[in-house]
């Protein structure tokens, strides 16, 4: 009120008096009748009356259309929710809104000289004139702008959440802040906006922090001279992309926290701290106990070049220790053994080749095969210009051992994931349709197929996969392997939306058998990571009816598609507690594999108490999945509460093999790369949302719907599919020629500074450590120093830091 003129106070109960007399007397059209209509216009924003009239509006436009910031903060935003009802109220009866259109340029600029960003915005997105902002954003308020419009696209209906980004990307682009419209380029995931980043951008610095973006996003990107016309810069930029540091980088980390100390299997067991008579137990399925080993000992060394098991040479009385190991596993459990050698070897291409090689010339098919993985797995998100991985595994796809063929089939798909490689294409395409293949060989054919065409909508092999699935026999689609296939036809769709729908019609002529199965997996996969209330409703119908096959993916199709955002979160977890209640048999083993892709890599209290009690179930299947996704949530935390869980649950559960492999697995996961990496398919502050990470967490989490069958059965090496959702959650900070560098970060729990006034605290509860450091889920950095500037405003994974030139050392 203290911008209110002293009389208008004393007007408000003369308000209907005046009116009146403007109404009814016959008062010339002059300037005094004008401000007269202002002055009621004013009056009528507390007048009593009927809210629908609208008056504080119409007086408004009858009025002076002079300045309209005289009258105060207050009369402007009572102003703009007028007008929102007024607009609404034209565009049903089809009127013009030019004279309204006037007063929103008014009011935009007002709000947004005056902080009021977020004003301006709601009220061009109820006008529907978004396009309006961009003349009106400056350098001052830009960042607020754009920060509230990317946040707000979350919570809009489709296709306008898209404009909204659009503009975010056109202002950012405007004022030179290339990373983050680079974000918002992979956000819409449209390539053409990429280049256009590369193209506008002309400081070097700032293109090398976009190439490790895109790296990290696992973009395969070729860069031409139109984006970067000089050789040796090209050169240097596509190294990046192709993400060829990233084994040095984790090395730095790893050696900066002192853990490169290699750990067995028993480390993480730690069975000293458990009763004798279980421990005793342990070593009864032996074949089955070194399986599990062996996944332990490659989740928890991964990428660190040395472990106990299968590098270890430091045993001088054999020739070969580390190829005895191999060995201590039978028939197909050498092939996991062998192949988590390039888990051990992870991104580090040239030393994991070396190290393969020697398994190449075994005469046991189980180890070639083996060996082909291990190739593909040390390849995963790493590109490289000599094409290891084709030269090596393109031979083997059409060898005449099964296992060989999947060994390098699977190998290509983790290897390549999201390139969209045509060679590839070419090379497993035919097997979908190959009348002699075996059905495991088209179902990993059908997966690595999706891994590599990932979102790419590609309709060749969409087809390929649906003719696949019609030749298949009344008793084939009853195997568990046959499924891979609706999923594989999945992934090509993910996070497409609306582009699944001819699809989804073909696979409607599919056998009833796998038809709904095939219906619920496309529209899950097609909404992963949308938040798509309607479709989370419509997957809720399919769980509550009879005991059914599809269920499962319907369970698992909730936790993608709620994934997107923290609210979704916290309703699909109490959605899916209902289903546990009420639920069929067929939807509680679906469960808590869904609450593990819901808080991966992050455990909360309340998921850790579900799981914790689903872990003693009475159905043996629901307490193997409560596992497996403590595993999940757990995963690359070394969280001591979930340890400890699954510690006791290795000696409750010792007499039952199935079980404690299980356990086995979670552990390692729990401890993945000794607690240096995330599974969390999101990164960049949860902005982004890698695709090829979600394709191979979906791929896992699909496999262990029917654990007997896949994982407990000859197909345990499905587990390496979780590579491809494996990073270092690290912040590595480096100087202008790209050599790492301490510098001092605050890192704390992120808080949500949307729309707040003035230069709100971004993080919480913070403590200043010098980098690298670790970020944990839902932590965030910010540099506890003026003396550099980060290149990325959202400080996560790679950050190059240039010199602050206003920078004075107070000593």
């Amino acid at each position: 009120m203290t911008s209110v003129p002293k009389p208008l106070k004393f007007l408000r109960p003369h308000y209907v008096t005046l009116k009146t007399y403007y109404e009814q007397t016959m008062m010339a059209e002059s300037d005094v009748k004008e401000y007269l209509a202002d002055i009621l216009s004013v009056l009528a924003m507390s007048a009593p009356g009927d809210e629908e009239e609208l008056e504080s509006l119409r007086y408004r436009l009858l009025g002076s259309k002079g300045d309209i910031s005289s009258w105060g903060h207050e009369y402007v935003r009572n102003l703009a929710g007028q007008i929102a009802k007024e607009y609404a109220k034209r565009q049903t009866a089809d009127t013009p809104i030019d004279d309204l259109l006037e007063l929103v340029q008014q009011i935009v600029a007002f709000h947004m000289k005056h902080n009021g960003e977020t004003e301006a915005v709601d009220l061009l997105m109820e006008v529907e004139y978004l396009d309006m902002l961009i003349e009106h954003v400056d350098r001052t308020n830009f960042k607020r702008t754009c920060l509230y419009l990317t946040s707000s696209a979350r919570y809009l209906p489709g296709t306008d959440d898209m404009l909204v980004l659009e503009l975010a990307f056109s202002i950012y682009l405007k004022f030179e802040e290339y990373t983050n419209a680079l974000q918002l380029a992979l956000v819409l995931d449209k390539r053409q906006y990429v280049r256009q980043v590369f193209t506008s951008c002309n400081d070097m610095l700032q293109k090398k922090q976009c190439c490790y973006i895109l790296a990290r996003h696992g973009v395969t990107f070729e860069l031409d001279e139109e984006l970067a016309p000089i050789e040796e810069d090209r050169e240097i930029l596509q190294d990046i992309v192709n993400n060829s540091k990233l084994s040095e980088g984790y090395l730095t980390l790893a050696r900066d926290i002192e853990v490169m100390e290699p750990k067995s299997p028993g480390d993480i067991y730690k069975e000293h701290l458990l009763d004798s008579h279980t421990c005793a137990g342990a070593n009864v399925d032996s074949a089955r106990h070194n399986l599990a080993a062996t996944f332990v000992n490659a989740f928890v060394n991964a990428g660190f070049g040395q472990d106990k098991l299968m590098t270890d040479t430091s045993d001088s009385s054999s020739t070969n220790s580390s190829g005895n190991w191999v060995f201590k596993n039978k028939e197909h459990g050498k092939t996991s053994a062998a192949a988590s050698l390039g888990m051990v070897f992870l991104w580090d291409v040239d030393s994991g080749l070396s190290q393969l090689d020697k398994y190449f010339h075994s005469k046991d098919n189980h180890v070639i095969a083996g060996a082909l993985l291990g190739v593909g797995i040390a390849n995963c998100s790493i590109k490289n210009d000599c094409d290891p991985a084709m030269a090596i595994l393109g031979d083997y796809t059409d060898k005449e051992d099964t296992l060989i063929r999947i060994g390098a089939i699977m190998g290509l798909g983790i290897a390549y994931a999201g390139s969209q490689n045509e060679q590839i294409r070419c090379k497993l395409e035919p097997i979908l349709n190959d009348a002699k293949a075996s059905l495991d060989v088209i179902a990993f054919a059908a997966i690595s197929l999706g891994l590599v065409y990932v979102g790419s909508c590609n309709e060749e092999i969409a087809q390929a996969i649906i003719f696949a699935l019609m030749d298949r026999s009344e008793s084939e689609l009853g195997e568990p392997l046959t499924r891979f296939l609706p999923l594989g036809l999945g992934l090509l769709y993910l996070g497409k939306q609306e582009s699944v729908e001819a699809t989804a019609e073909v696979s409607k002529a599919l056998d009833e058998k796998i038809r709904k199965y095939c219906e619920i997996t496309l529209q899950s996969c097609a909404y992963a990571g949308t938040g798509n209330v309607l479709k989370v409703q419509n997957l809720l119908g399919h769980c509550s009816q009879k005991d059914e096959m599809h269920q499962g993916p319907a369970v698992l199709g909730i936790a993608m598609v709620a994934m997107a955002e923290e609210l979704g979160i916290d309703m699909a977890i109490r959605s899916l507690e209902h289903l546990l209640q009420y639920g069929e048999q067929s939807v509680r083993r679906a469960v808590p594999l869904a609450l593990g892709l819901l808080s991966i890599s992050n455990p909360k209290a309340n998921v850790i108490d579900t799981l914790s009690r689903l872990s003693h179930d009475t159905d043996s299947e629901v307490a193997m999945a409560a596992v497996i996704a403590f595993g999940l949530i757990g995963a690359g935390t070394n969280n001591a509460r979930i340890a400890g869980m699954l510690r006791s649950l290795s000696s409750f559960y010792h007499k039952d093999a199935n079980l404690l492999f299980c356990v086995r697995i979670a552990q390692g996961l729990v401890h993945l790369g000794k607690g240096l990496m995330t599974l969390n398919p999101y990164h960049s502050d949860r902005s982004l949302l890698s695709p090829s990470s979600l394709a191979g967490l979906i791929a896992m989490l699909h496999s262990c719907l029917d654990m007997k069958a896949m994982v407990l059965g000859k197909y345990h090496y499905i587990l390496y599919f979780l590579v491809l959702a494996m990073q270092p959650r690290m912040l590595l900070t480096l100087d202008e020629d790209l050599k790492p560098i301490s510098v001092p970060v605050r890192v704390g729990q992120a808080v949500d500074a949307v729309g707040q006034a003035g230069r709100p605290k971004i993080i919480t509860g913070f403590q200043t450590h010098s980098t690298p450091v670790l970020l944990a889920a839902g932590d965030r950095a910010e540099l506890a120093t003026e003396k550099y500037i980060p290149l990325s405003s959202i400080l996560e994974g790679f950050v190059i830091l240039k010199d602050n030139p206003d920078y004075e050392d107070r000593l």
